[in-house]
């Protein structure tokens, strides 16, 4: 979620004066959404009530929540726009609206919590960390306000959480190279150290979601767990990529779909029996999130956005792993 003034001001369109109203812009996807045991984001911006860019209205959360949000992740490189002011008031905004958090923390003892879930049968913990923080140094005396994209940290972390009862380790990561639709030489070697990190013969970490590229990366299944190089941006603004240049690019997404079944054994790993993507875009125009898949008369412009982020998706050979692009 990277909401800029314009998303802004088309949620205070919807909402007719009274606010700011995003789930008309999430409509389209709310089935989707709600229809998961589990559904999570990653929120790049904090809220307030600023008019700068980098701050979303509050109201953002509650239309988060609304469309079947569980939860985001909020480690990213702009998680420190607006200071520790900015992330305390964007967990409290979270709060409010039902949603649960990780990434970034009001306390150093928030920052040592794990973030679980239930979902069906399983217990998931959701831990998330950012490359950088766009320069801004960490708030004086709080070095635990954002976690930082360590491999040796997050390996520790996801182990922490299989002691507090997870079933199930999901990893938000912001990393990568921004307007680039493969994967950089860091991401790929971050993600084989990771999904090759175990404990007493069992993966430390199920699931690897990444973000901060802008466009929609590649699938790919690395020592049996799958990654999402990058998934997109579900709401942006119009984007400008690293040259200046108006990229619609920034306005495609995906969302990742995976379904896992408890082990035969007990201790033993959680199996992926589907693993999908739905791929999506922003209408900056008509201030809308689309299902490139239910489009409804879509036409040639609408069908080569979905070809193209399904051809970016599968440029990894996920496809002959399992991956496939939801109906």
């Amino acid at each position: 979620m990277l909401p800029d003034r314009s998303v802004a001001d088309r949620a205070a369109y919807d909402a007719g004066g009274h606010g700011h109203d995003y789930r008309p812009m999430l409509s389209a996807v709310e089935p989707l959404v709600h229809g998961a045991d589990l559904a999570l984001c990653h929120l790049e911006t904090v809220t307030g009530d600023g008019t700068a860019d980098a701050v979303s209205p509050p109201q953002l959360a509650a239309g988060l929540a609304a469309t079947g949000y569980d939860g985001c992740a909020t480690a990213s490189e702009r998680a420190l726009d607006d200071g520790a002011a900015g992330i305390r008031r964007t967990l409290d905004t979270l709060d409010r609206a039902g949603l649960r958090h990780t990434g970034t923390a009001r306390t150093e003892a928030e920052s040592r919590s794990v973030t679980l879930y239930r979902a069906g049968l399983a217990r998931i913990a959701h831990l998330s960390y950012t490359y950088g923080t766009d320069g801004r140094p960490l708030p004086s005396g709080q070095p635990w306000a954002v976690n930082p994209l360590d491999a040796d940290r997050i390996v520790s972390d996801a182990r922490a959480a299989r002691v507090a009862g997870a079933d199930l380790v999901v990893v938000s990561v912001h990393w990568g190279t921004q307007w680039q639709d493969a994967p950089d030489r860091a991401q790929l070697a971050l993600a084989t150290a990771l999904t090759a990190a175990e404990t007493g013969g069992r993966r430390d970490i199920d699931l690897l979601l990444g973000t901060h590229a802008h466009v929609p990366q590649a699938y790919q299944k690395v020592n049996g767990t799958w990654v999402v190089y990058g998934l997109g941006d579900q709401i942006a603004g119009e984007m400008f990529n690293d040259r200046g240049v108006r990229d619609s690019r920034g306005n495609e997404s995906t969302t990742a779909r995976f379904t896992f079944a408890p082990p035969a054994v007990p201790g033993d790993r959680w199996r992926v029996t589907k693993a999908e993507f739905v791929p999506q875009m922003y209408d900056v125009d008509a201030g809308r999130v689309v299902d490139l898949n239910r489009a409804i008369a879509g036409g040639a412009e609408l069908d080569g956005v979905r070809d193209r982020i399904r051809d970016v998706v599968l440029s990894r050979g996920a496809a002959g792993d399992g991956l496939v692009m939801a109906d």
